[in-house]
């Protein structure tokens, strides 16, 4: 018993009280990728973290740390000192990535660790979310869907903080309920969120968690555009527009009020525009093809007159000339 005692001394020298909080086990698919929260106590806020793989603490191999990062690209790790957690994402998964620690480090011989697991499977995990990473507008609702194939109660809980069980609850402040009326499928949804609802979760069913982490944000707002007469003489000033993109943009107006078009007023405006043109160029064209054909029809009628006038004259004189061949014979005639 004594010397158990020695041991169970040593050990905790070693690797401090266990202060850090964590997920227990993770059921994953293999090939893909898992990010874990590990909350850790505010005295270690500007220690370095570490992410450890082994069986047991004894045979552990550190893979990446806060002050050293992973250059194979398999792990990563970031520290949120403002919530007190830093995230562990292992990446490409295999069936040998099964056992892991949330390490902290307090000096040379001395860290604070936390154990989790990972039970990696070729098929669909037996506890999943539909996405890890979730974004909500204050005031308002999110709703996490996952699906399950284990046994055993449904709960939502915060990291480091309460739990609340189906079929409904609350979490500082926010409204969580939970919805498993179809078989292997369940939805939660937070409702009312607030900026101190961001942070990290997990879903529990049985002996399986599954992470999951919520941002809450403002909801961007748009501002009304409205246009005015520009002034020479007034002074620029900036007003603030939303984006394409839901970001706030500046924009230089005239006094007091942005002389912006609307988009609505140009398109109208462009097409106007255009139809006077294309009617201002068939007007032109007609009237250019008047001018050239009235010349033409002119010259054709002088040439069909004096034409006429040519053949008249020279019949009349055909005539007088056989009536006087006429006269002169009978003249001879009589004589004789």
């Amino acid at each position: 018993m004594a010397l158990h005692l020695s041991v169970l001394l040593i050990f905790t020298g070693l690797t401090g009280i266990h202060s850090i909080t964590t997920v227990s086990k993770v059921s994953v698919k293999a090939g893909g990728s898992i990010s874990i929260p590990c909350l850790y106590e505010p005295e270690y806020t500007h220690h370095v973290k570490h992410l450890c793989k082994g069986s047991n603490w004894g045979s552990r191999s550190c893979k990446v740390k806060t002050d050293q990062p992973d250059s194979s690209g398999k792990f990563s790790i970031s520290d949120d000192k403002q919530q007190r957690i830093f995230t562990v994402t292992i990446n490409n998964l295999m069936m040998d990535d099964t056992d892991y620690w949330c390490v902290v480090e307090i000096n040379d011989l001395k860290s604070d660790v936390k154990l989790f697991q990972l039970s990696v499977t070729g098929g669909w995990p037996q506890l999943f979310v539909d996405h890890q990473e979730i974004t909500g507008f204050n005031g308002e609702d999110v709703t996490i869907h996952g699906s399950y194939s284990n046994t055993g109660e449904i709960e939502w809980c915060r990291l480091g903080g309460s739990c609340v069980k189906e079929p409904s609850g609350s979490i500082d402040g926010t409204r969580v309920t939970i919805n498993a009326n179809v078989s292997k499928v369940f939805t939660v949804t937070m409702s009312g969120l607030r900026t101190e609802s961001s942070g990290w979760y997990f879903c529990t069913k049985g002996l399986l968690q599954m992470p999951v982490h919520v941002t809450v944000k403002e909801r961007p707002s748009t501002t009304t555009r409205r246009l005015t007469t520009f002034s020479p003489t007034a002074e620029p000033v900036n007003h603030t527009a939303v984006s394409a993109f839901g970001e706030p943009t500046t924009v230089q107006g005239g006094n007091h009020r942005a002389s912006i078009y609307p988009l609505t007023f140009i398109i109208p405006l462009s097409l106007l525009i255009f139809i006077v043109m294309v009617a201002s160029f068939i007007w032109f064209m007609l009237r250019r093809h008047k001018q050239t054909k009235a010349p033409a029809s002119a010259a054709t009628a002088v040439e069909e007159e004096v034409s006429y006038s040519a053949v008249e004259f020279k019949r009349k004189a055909l005539v007088k000339v056989e009536a006087a061949d006429e006269d002169v014979t009978y003249s001879t005639l009589a004589l004789q």
